[in-house]
């Protein structure tokens, strides 16, 4: 009995190395015969990469709700768009932004306070200004022309313009926002390059109430079983609050007496990489502005990027061509958000119109901020984010054809995705570790503690 047992698996086993000798030559006649750029079926890269990024990265697979997954976003935004972003918005046309600074705040009285010195902005006298500058923002202004203070606070905006500002281009209101974009009487042109967004001391009750009233009236937390209609506000917001965030601690006054500025770590830990939805939303609220400007290429490509300053314009019109255009990206994620099956049910134009409420009183909400850096910012990301779902969806919950963007639209979207682009990198770059260092301190204290 036990003879011919033995027997039976020395016949059998012959069977079993057949079959693994012609497994491995249809395997190498496939390495052999798939095309070398044909990225879609390049298996063993997909499967390699997929167990690397569940053994070493935190966030893997498709993000939810978009088209493209954590590490080709983590590769195309460090290839491609980052560099290509930082160089854009550096450019005449990219970095003046049209905006209002001085409005009251329609909910509250506004008692804000930075908590550094010289929050408010000082004034420049009439006759430091030319004429012609106060006339329109079509004509063009020095930056020695204007000298309005020393030392420029960190919650200051700083009010230069150099160079030729703008010309051109029409002037409507976004149907997304609440600020009247018609009442230029009221606007002054910044330079973002001067403003940059970090660390202003613009903490206690009026900040969180901003946040507070932004969550809790406007765009609550749905669970994950809703409808997508339901949860995108909250998921677009949530990701932008997170990019601010780390914005903050990026650039952070770590001393005041010294002025000396670095990264805030511990900040980025406690307030953004500690909670695991916040990044996903940040990667969410990426790929939802990307989709939006790849669909509006044909418009961005022609749009008139004039500013009097014949080089760079062409320069600028020449970056955004390949950043509309760049084979990468098409290749790597063509889609990044698919938004043609929101707002299609019976209560979806109804989903949406409340959805532009609630959006429109959250850019209300940016008048309210206390500290002028932080409401410059809001007001452009607002905007940007304003404009992204014009692009994206109907407005007003009627279809319309026919993309029609005004200039501060266009530089508020793409300032936005620059800024969300900046934060996926330093996620990207930093996350792990200071994942590994803060988590591993939390888990020590909580082990002494019990």
């Amino acid at each position: 009995m036990v003879k011919s047992e033995t027997e039976s698996k020395i016949r059998v086993n012959p069977w079993r190395t057949w079959i693994i000798i012609g497994a491995l030559i249809v395997l190498l006649f496939a390495i052999v015969f798939v095309p070398r750029n044909f990225h879609n079926t390049n298996l063993f890269n997909r499967i390699r990469n997929c167990n690397c990024s569940q053994q070493g990265l935190k966030y893997y697979g498709i993000v939810e709700d978009c088209c493209c997954d954590y590490e080709t976003v983590d590769r195309i935004n460090e290839d491609v768009l980052y560099p290509l972003l930082h160089e854009i918005v550096k450019y005449p046309f990219l970095r003046y932004f049209k905006v209002k600074l001085w409005c009251d705040c329609p909910f509250w009285p506004d008692d804000g306070m930075c908590r550094l010195r010289d929050c408010s902005v000082c004034e420049c006298p009439e006759n430091e200004f030319p004429e012609t500058f106060k006339e329109s923002s079509s004509h063009s202004h020095s930056s020695d022309d204007i000298v309005c203070q020393e030392g420029k606070p960190e919650a200051t905006v700083d009010r230069t313009i150099d160079t030729k500002a703008f010309r051109g281009w029409i002037v409507e209101d976004n149907p997304w926002t609440n600020d009247d974009e018609t009442d230029t009487d009221e606007m002054t042109y910044v330079n973002l390059q001067l403003n940059p967004e970090r660390y202003t001391g613009y903490t206690g009750p009026s900040a969180r109430r901003i946040w507070d009233s932004i969550y809790t009236e406007n765009c609550p937390k749905y669970p994950s079983g809703e409808c997508q209609e339901k949860r995108i506000l909250y998921k677009l917001i949530s990701g932008l609050h997170s990019s601010i965030s780390i914005h903050i601690a990026a650039d952070y006054l770590l001393d005041e007496k010294t002025n000396k500025w670095g990264q805030n770590l511990s900040l980025l830990y406690d307030r953004v990489l500690k909670y695991p939805d916040r990044v996903r939303n940040l990667y969410f609220t990426f790929l939802f502005v990307l989709r939006s400007v790849t669909k509006a290429a044909d418009y961005l490509e022609q749009a008139d990027y004039d500013t009097g300053n014949p080089m760079e314009d062409m320069n600028t019109k020449l970056m955004m061509k390949k950043l509309l255009h760049d084979s990468k990206l098409q290749d790597a994620c063509p889609k990044p958000f698919d938004e043609a099956n929101l707002w299609k049910g019976q209560s979806g134009p109804e989903l949406m119109q409340q959805t532009q409420r609630q959006f429109r009183n959250i850019s209300s909400l940016m008048d309210c901020v206390g500290c002028e850096k932080c409401r410059l910012w809001g007001k452009l990301q607002v905007l940007g984010l304003g404009t992204a779902l014009k692009i994206l969806f109907s407005v007003n919950g009627q279809e319309h054809s026919g993309q029609t963007l005004q200039r501060n639209e266009v530089i508020a979207l793409i300032n936005l995705l620059h800024r969300l682009s900046e934060s996926i990198k330093f996620v990207h770059d930093m996350g792990p570790s200071v994942e590994r260092i803060f988590g591993n301190q939390i888990s020590a204290s909580d082990q002494i503690s019990r």
